[in-house]
């Protein structure tokens, strides 16, 4: 018998040190606490590297490189080396094509592991624009690992993200792969960035599958589970769990398997080089980050499905920078929690790390309700495969009543814009922040205004906030 270990960290987010984090008490009661840092990562990755020699399988799900002002800044330049220290066998993509297709191809030749993507094809040749996939032996065990990035790049968000490129689910191609490496694998593991829906209907619709080590959804599975003999297991987000699989593996195959979702909190020690190193690369942003720009009396954060204190504020802050009652946002997952007390213009870049420009636009009632179906659609679809959103989009001034298990279209209950019914033809004026605010095909008058998010965050900081509790926050509820 040969024991295996897979570790696995998903969604990063550019998180390179410790920051605050919801975590649950014995009660079940959200605390914070300071968790996470590649250089604790790291300790935790050599500790199984020392139990189990030779046997160790790391594994990244992407939304590694994006995130926070030290990764979008340089577009990842300076983050790929402290990366590279872990040791990572592969990896897969997703929101790294913010910086573009060729910064993602140029970042493949940087990093010291490969970028696996089995359904990511050229629009002008039809080839793989990755490698699909790659076997690496661990005591005498070969594991065929195939990587599937997240689909939805080339249907929500920005062209410039997907430039040249055709993006799938890849479940139709997955069959061929796992059939092509079984000739020489003993064991197939799915590196994706689906999504954990997603992967349960993959793991029911592909057979042959060992494991799927699975990403995007920032799910903290205590417990893997098997879907079709698949073992499932997912690790939260910002670099502030690990995954950890340890697999028993004879000739006839796997026989047994143990899961730990492991915390990167503070009884987790540094490792000093990786320590130093995280400090160089972070030294010449420190101050300018640490400035504190405002405070807040409640905990900032986008850990719930319907609302998140941490929009609020945002869609409070843009909004007023437009001098209009209604504003949308995008419902991202991404972006660690803010503890009540100070806050920094890093808290601020992470809500935000693009820094978009405040944008207004004219959209008609009708449009509102159409938007938000769609919203709705692709955040609660019957089939996984079609569910392409974070939470519900973000808004203020407009109070949503839905039925989550209606059909496609027929989702919203009631739907009141500044207070009142919504008036179909009537126009409202409307403050958002990238396309995936109000996606292009809806409104007219579309403008950007001389204000990026960040400064309107700064100087709605300037005054006090009325919070997730005050008369002028918006509300969705589900019925």
């Amino acid at each position: 018998m040969t024991n295996l270990t897979i570790l696995q960290l998903n969604d990063l987010h550019g998180y390179v040190e410790a920051h605050p984090e919801l975590q649950r008490d014995a009660r079940g009661d959200f605390q914070f606490a300071q968790m996470g840092g590649l250089a604790r990562i790291k300790t935790l990755f050599d500790q199984a590297r020392q139990e189990n020699p030779g046997g160790v399988i790391a594994l990244d799900n992407g939304d590694t490189f994006h995130g926070t002002h030290f990764a979008v800044q340089d577009q990842a330049r300076a983050m790929v080396p402290l990366i590279n220290a872990l040791g990572f066998d592969a990896m897969t993509l997703h929101w790294e094509f913010a910086y573009g297709p060729e910064r993602v191809a140029e970042m493949s030749r940087e990093l010291a592991h490969p970028i696996l993507a089995a359904n990511i094809f050229r629009e002008d040749s039809g080839e793989l624009f990755m490698p699909p996939s790659t076997i690496v032996e661990r005591n005498g065990v070969r594991v065929g690992i195939v990587g599937l990035a997240c689909p939805i790049v080339d249907k929500t968000m920005p062209p410039s993200f997907s430039k040249g490129l055709r993006f799938v689910i890849g479940n139709a191609e997955l069959p061929g792969h796992i059939a092509r490496l079984r000739q020489d694998a003993d064991l197939i593991v799915v590196l994706s960035h689906l999504g954990f829906p997603q992967d349960v209907q993959l793991a029911k619709d592909v057979t042959g599958i060992d494991v799927i080590v699975s990403g995007h959804t920032h799910n903290r599975m205590e417990n893997a589970v098997v879907v079709n003999g698949a073992i499932i297991f997912q690790s939260g987000c910002h670099g502030s769990y690990v995954g950890r699989l340890d697999l028993d593996v004879s000739d006839d195959g796997l026989q047994g398997w143990r899961h730990r979702l492991i915390p990167v909190d503070d009884s987790v020690a540094s490792d000093p080089g990786l320590a130093d190193g995280v400090a160089t690369a972070l030294a010449s942003e420190r101050q300018a980050m640490s400035e504190v720009v405002g405070h807040t009396d409640v905990a900032l954060h986008r850990y719930a499905m319907l609302n998140s204190p941490m929009d609020d504020l945002l869609l409070e802050a843009i909004a007023e920078a437009v001098g209009t009652p209604i504003a949308f946002s995008n419902g991202w997952r991404y972006g660690a929690p803010i503890a009540p007390g100070p806050i920094t213009m890093n808290d601020l870049w992470n809500m935000v790390p693009v820094d978009p420009p405040v944008s207004v636009v004219d959209v008609t009632g009708s449009e509102i309700r159409e938007m938000l179906e769609e919203n709705l659609e692709r955040t609660f679809a019957s089939d996984p495969y079609d569910q392409m959103g974070g939470y519900i989009k973000r808004m203020r001034g407009v109070r949503l009543v839905f039925k989550a298990e209606n059909d496609k279209g027929r989702r919203i209950d009631r739907l009141y814009v500044d207070g009142a019914p919504i008036e179909e033809s009537a126009r409202y004026t409307a403050a958002f922040i990238t396309a995936q605010g109000v996606p292009a095909k809806f409104g007219t008058n579309r403008r950007k205004l001389p204000i990026s998010a960040i400064e309107a965050l700064r100087r709605r900081l300037a005054r006090p906030w009325l919070g997730a509790d005050g008369a002028e926050s918006s509300s969705t509820e589900l019925v």
